[in-house]
This record gives C-alpha cells, sequence and structure tokens, in this order.
C-alpha cells in the first residue's frame, strides 16, 4: 500500500517543481467570434442506416474458418 501511495504521490511532487508553466489548453473556441466550431443541429435518426438480417441456419466452422484465413498452415 505505501508503495502504491508513493508512487500515486510522485507525479505530484515533480509537478510543483517544474521550471515552466504547461501552456494553457482549451478546446473551446473563442466566444467573440461566432463562427468558430458550428456543428449541424439538424435531426438524424439513430436508426438510419439500419438493414434488416434474417438468421441463418447453423454451419460446419472448418470451411467457414479456412475461407477467412490468408494462408494455409501457417501459425502466424
Amino acid at each position: 500500500m505505501k508503495r502504491l501511495f508513493s508512487m500515486a504521490l510522485l507525479p505530484i511532487v515533480l509537478g510543483g517543481c517544474a521550471a515552466t508553466l504547461p501552456a494553457e489548453v482549451s478546446s473551446l473556441g473563442d466566444p467573440a467570434n461566432s463562427t468558430s466550431g458550428i456543428r449541424s443541429t439538424q435531426y438524424r435518426s439513430p436508426i438510419s442506416g439500419y438493414t434488416h438480417r434474417e438468421p441463418t441456419g447453423p454451419k460446419a466452422w472448418g470451411p467457414l474458418n479456412d475461407a477467412q484465413s490468408t494462408a494455409k498452415g501457417d501459425a502466424s
């Protein structure tokens, strides 16, 4: 438990010794610029790309596996 606590505390201690502050990281655009980051607000149905598929019966796995393999007999 001591080792885990000390490993969690190490970045905090080393971060305090940094010579310079990190650059400001912001994902938000400039609020004064009204054209930055405008997204489309049109409605899109969550099932718009749905394709109906019927279940198929069970098949032997050996020929299906062989059809998908790239090289016969190669283990890697």
